[in-house]
Protein backbone atom coordinates (compact mmCIF):
# COMPACT_ATOMS: atom_id res chain seq x y z
CA UNK A 1 0.00 0.00 0.00
CA UNK A 2 1.42 3.38 -0.93
CA UNK A 3 1.83 6.19 1.58
CA UNK A 4 -1.09 8.19 0.15
CA UNK A 5 -3.48 5.28 0.59
CA UNK A 6 -2.20 4.71 4.11
CA UNK A 7 -2.58 8.39 5.01
CA UNK A 8 -6.10 8.47 3.57
CA UNK A 9 -7.08 5.28 5.38
CA UNK A 10 -5.89 6.80 8.67
CA UNK A 11 -7.90 9.94 7.97
CA UNK A 12 -11.02 8.19 6.72
CA UNK A 13 -11.23 5.45 9.34
CA UNK A 14 -9.57 7.02 12.36
CA UNK A 15 -10.22 10.71 11.83
CA UNK A 16 -6.47 11.46 11.80
CA UNK A 17 -6.38 14.95 10.27
CA UNK A 18 -2.63 14.63 9.87
CA UNK A 19 -3.33 11.95 7.22
CA UNK A 20 -5.16 14.46 5.03
CA UNK A 21 -2.39 17.01 5.58
CA UNK A 22 0.17 14.42 4.43
CA UNK A 23 -1.83 13.79 1.26
CA UNK A 24 -1.98 17.50 0.47
CA UNK A 25 1.72 17.94 1.12
CA UNK A 26 2.67 14.96 -1.03
CA UNK A 27 0.38 15.43 -4.03
CA UNK A 28 -0.55 19.12 -4.18
CA UNK A 29 2.08 20.50 -6.60
CA UNK A 30 1.79 17.69 -9.14
CA UNK A 31 -1.99 17.73 -8.96
CA UNK A 32 -2.13 21.49 -9.57
CA UNK A 33 0.14 21.28 -12.61
CA UNK A 34 -1.86 18.34 -13.98
CA UNK A 35 -5.12 20.26 -13.52
CA UNK A 36 -3.56 23.31 -15.17
CA UNK A 37 -2.93 21.15 -18.23
CA UNK A 38 -6.67 20.50 -18.34
CA UNK A 39 -8.25 23.83 -17.42
CA UNK A 40 -5.57 26.14 -18.75
CA UNK A 41 -5.13 28.37 -15.75
CA UNK A 42 -2.92 27.81 -12.71
CA UNK A 43 -5.25 29.75 -10.39
CA UNK A 44 -8.28 27.74 -11.46
CA UNK A 45 -6.21 24.57 -11.10
CA UNK A 46 -5.35 25.56 -7.52
CA UNK A 47 -9.06 26.06 -6.78
CA UNK A 48 -9.96 22.67 -8.26
CA UNK A 49 -7.17 20.97 -6.30
CA UNK A 50 -8.54 22.60 -3.15
CA UNK A 51 -12.05 21.38 -4.07
CA UNK A 52 -10.59 17.88 -4.45
CA UNK A 53 -9.17 17.95 -0.93
CA UNK A 54 -12.40 19.42 0.45
CA UNK A 55 -14.30 16.55 -1.17
CA UNK A 56 -11.90 14.06 0.44
CA UNK A 57 -12.27 15.78 3.79
CA UNK A 58 -16.04 16.15 3.84
CA UNK A 59 -17.54 13.30 1.84
CA UNK A 60 -14.68 10.87 2.49
CA UNK A 61 -15.24 8.78 -0.65
CA UNK A 62 -14.03 5.20 -0.53
CA UNK A 63 -11.08 4.21 -2.69
CA UNK A 64 -12.21 1.07 -4.49
CA UNK A 65 -8.60 -0.11 -4.72
CA UNK A 66 -8.55 -0.56 -8.50
CA UNK A 67 -5.28 1.33 -8.85
CA UNK A 68 -2.86 3.37 -6.86
CA UNK A 69 -4.04 6.09 -4.53
CA UNK A 70 -2.45 8.69 -6.79
CA UNK A 71 -4.42 7.42 -9.78
CA UNK A 72 -7.64 7.55 -7.76
CA UNK A 73 -6.91 11.07 -6.48
CA UNK A 74 -6.05 12.37 -9.96
CA UNK A 75 -9.23 10.80 -11.37
CA UNK A 76 -11.35 12.64 -8.81
CA UNK A 77 -9.55 15.90 -9.61
CA UNK A 78 -9.90 15.33 -13.36
CA UNK A 79 -13.66 14.81 -12.97
CA UNK A 80 -13.92 18.08 -11.04
CA UNK A 81 -11.91 19.83 -13.78
CA UNK A 82 -14.21 18.47 -16.47
CA UNK A 83 -17.22 19.69 -14.49
CA UNK A 84 -15.58 23.13 -14.32
CA UNK A 85 -15.01 23.16 -18.10
CA UNK A 86 -18.63 22.17 -18.71
CA UNK A 87 -19.81 25.03 -16.51
CA UNK A 88 -17.54 27.41 -18.45
CA UNK A 89 -19.01 26.27 -21.75
CA UNK A 90 -22.54 26.77 -20.47
CA UNK A 91 -21.62 30.32 -19.48
CA UNK A 92 -20.17 30.92 -22.96
CA UNK A 93 -16.55 31.30 -21.87
CA UNK A 94 -13.64 30.55 -24.21
CA UNK A 95 -13.08 26.94 -25.25
CA UNK A 96 -10.31 25.02 -23.50
CA UNK A 97 -7.87 24.87 -26.42
CA UNK A 98 -8.09 28.63 -26.96
CA UNK A 99 -7.95 29.50 -23.26
CA UNK A 100 -4.81 27.57 -22.35
CA UNK A 101 -1.60 29.51 -22.84
CA UNK A 102 1.19 30.15 -20.36
CA UNK A 103 1.54 33.79 -19.59
CA UNK A 104 4.90 35.49 -19.50
CA UNK A 105 4.45 36.01 -15.76
CA UNK A 106 4.16 32.24 -15.20
CA UNK A 107 7.45 31.74 -17.03
CA UNK A 108 9.34 34.67 -15.49
CA UNK A 109 10.78 32.76 -12.56
CA UNK A 110 11.91 29.84 -14.68
CA UNK A 111 13.84 32.03 -17.09
CA UNK A 112 16.48 32.68 -14.41
CA UNK A 113 18.09 29.38 -15.21
CA UNK A 114 19.38 28.43 -18.64
CA UNK A 115 18.24 24.85 -18.29
CA UNK A 116 14.78 26.04 -17.35
CA UNK A 117 14.47 27.79 -20.71
CA UNK A 118 14.14 24.42 -22.39
CA UNK A 119 11.36 23.48 -20.02
CA UNK A 120 9.56 26.69 -20.90
CA UNK A 121 9.82 25.93 -24.60
CA UNK A 122 8.48 22.43 -24.01
CA UNK A 123 5.58 23.75 -21.95
CA UNK A 124 4.75 26.34 -24.60
CA UNK A 125 4.85 23.68 -27.29
CA UNK A 126 2.65 21.45 -25.15
CA UNK A 127 0.17 24.30 -24.77
CA UNK A 128 -0.33 24.28 -28.51
CA UNK A 129 -1.28 20.61 -28.51
CA UNK A 130 -4.76 19.19 -28.12
CA UNK A 131 -5.99 18.94 -24.53
CA UNK A 132 -5.86 15.13 -24.52
CA UNK A 133 -2.25 15.20 -25.74
CA UNK A 134 -1.28 17.60 -22.95
CA UNK A 135 -2.97 15.41 -20.35
CA UNK A 136 -1.36 12.16 -21.38
CA UNK A 137 2.09 13.74 -21.72
CA UNK A 138 1.78 15.38 -18.33
CA UNK A 139 0.68 12.18 -16.59
CA UNK A 140 3.25 9.91 -18.23
CA UNK A 141 6.31 12.17 -18.27
CA UNK A 142 5.89 14.76 -15.55
CA UNK A 143 3.94 12.68 -13.04
CA UNK A 144 5.85 9.52 -14.05
CA UNK A 145 2.72 7.40 -14.22
CA UNK A 146 2.43 4.32 -16.33
CA UNK A 147 0.32 4.46 -19.48
CA UNK A 148 -2.09 2.11 -17.73
CA UNK A 149 -2.52 4.55 -14.83
CA UNK A 150 -2.94 7.45 -17.26
CA UNK A 151 -5.56 5.42 -19.14
CA UNK A 152 -7.49 4.90 -15.92
CA UNK A 153 -7.46 8.60 -15.08
CA UNK A 154 -8.43 9.62 -18.60
CA UNK A 155 -11.10 6.89 -18.81
CA UNK A 156 -9.57 5.27 -21.88
CA UNK A 157 -8.46 1.77 -22.68
CA UNK A 158 -4.76 1.05 -22.26
CA UNK A 159 -4.41 0.64 -26.03
CA UNK A 160 -6.11 3.99 -26.67
CA UNK A 161 -3.86 5.66 -24.11
CA UNK A 162 -0.75 4.12 -25.70
CA UNK A 163 -1.82 5.37 -29.12
CA UNK A 164 -2.68 8.76 -27.66
CA UNK A 165 0.73 8.97 -25.96
CA UNK A 166 2.47 8.01 -29.20
CA UNK A 167 0.56 10.63 -31.19
CA UNK A 168 1.13 13.22 -28.45
CA UNK A 169 4.90 12.63 -28.48
CA UNK A 170 4.91 12.88 -32.27
CA UNK A 171 2.85 16.09 -32.20
CA UNK A 172 5.08 17.59 -29.50
CA UNK A 173 8.22 16.74 -31.45
CA UNK A 174 6.73 18.33 -34.60
CA UNK A 175 5.71 21.43 -32.66
CA UNK A 176 9.17 21.76 -31.12
CA UNK A 177 10.85 21.38 -34.51
CA UNK A 178 8.48 23.97 -35.97
CA UNK A 179 9.58 26.38 -33.25
CA UNK A 180 13.27 25.64 -33.91
CA UNK A 181 13.86 23.78 -30.65
CA UNK A 182 16.95 21.56 -30.55
CA UNK A 183 15.52 18.32 -29.24
CA UNK A 184 18.63 16.16 -29.20
CA UNK A 185 18.24 15.70 -25.47
CA UNK A 186 14.63 14.54 -25.73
Amino acid sequence: MDSGANSYRRFREGGDKQGLAEIIREYNDGLIFYLASIVGDIHTAEDIAEDTYVLLGTKKPKDKGKGTFKTWLYTIARNLAIDHIRRQKRRGEAPLDEAYRLSEDDCGLEEKYIKEEQKIQIHRAMNRLKAEYRQVLWLVYFEEMSVKEAAGIMKKSVHSAEMLAHRARKALRAQLEKEGFDNEGL
